[in-house]
């Protein structure tokens, strides 16, 4: 599992250091240009995360697409969903020999406060569902089971924000919740970090 959340810390440095490369203004920055006071397209953001895994005996692999709005200098919110496979191969000492494939659906939404220019905290409702095939490699005897729960991520991150141009972050959270079904667990149902890396583009540049 560390090694899990190694991996997805590294992917989340690379890209920082990528971005950083190009990005030459100030970070967070936000401007009202424009008349009025109403909907903003500058200010609509899509994008999402890849997430990348893997460790002695587990690989995951994950998308998080999102859709997102500046409501002001400091405050992104917005809707983001959810698609993760985990695999966990069998060992008779970490998991009983039993081989699990793990599929994971689901959303939410999102909310990142910036309290400094570059560092902001996140609370994100949302709900999973999940598809499990287990397979005991000892017997042979298979099982398919369907679960859901509920989770809130909440986290704090690093990033660039240039509403109107992009941005970038690395997030690092826990759920508050901590369901036994949660995919933020491991086998044995201990909460794990939810590590993610993401970036996002404005659709209307300024």
């Amino acid at each position: 599992m560390i090694k899990k959340v190694l991996v997805a810390f590294v992917f989340g440095i690379m890209g920082l250091g990528v971005r950083a490369q190009h990005m030459h203004a100030p970070v967070n920055t936000y401007t009202d240009e424009g008349s009025g006071t109403g909907f903003r397209k500058e200010n609509l953001f899509l994008g999402g995360g890849l997430g990348l895994g893997f460790g002695s005996y587990q690989f995951n692999l994950g998308l998080y697409p999102e859709v997102g709005y500046s409501l002001n200098s400091w405050l992104d919110a917005g809707v983001t969903v959810n698609f993760n496979y985990n695999s966990i191969k069998a060992d008779p000492y970490y998991n009983g020999n039993i081989r699990t494939h793990q599929f994971v659906y689901g959303g939410g939404v999102f909310g990142r406060a910036y309290v400094l220019p570059f560092l902001f905290l996140t609370v994100q409702p949302e709900f999973n569902w999940l598809s499990v095939n287990q397979k005991d490699m000892g017997s042979g005897a298979t099982a398919n089971f369907s679960a859901n729960a509920p989770s809130l991520i909440l986290g704090i991150g690093y990033g660039q924000r240039i509403v109107g141009e992009s941005s970038f972050y690395i997030l690092l959270g826990f759920d508050a919740i901590s369901n036994k079904n949660s995919p933020y667990n491991d086998v044995n149902g201990h909460p794990l970090p939810v590590v993610k890396a993401g970036f996002d583009v404005f659709v209307h540049k300024r």
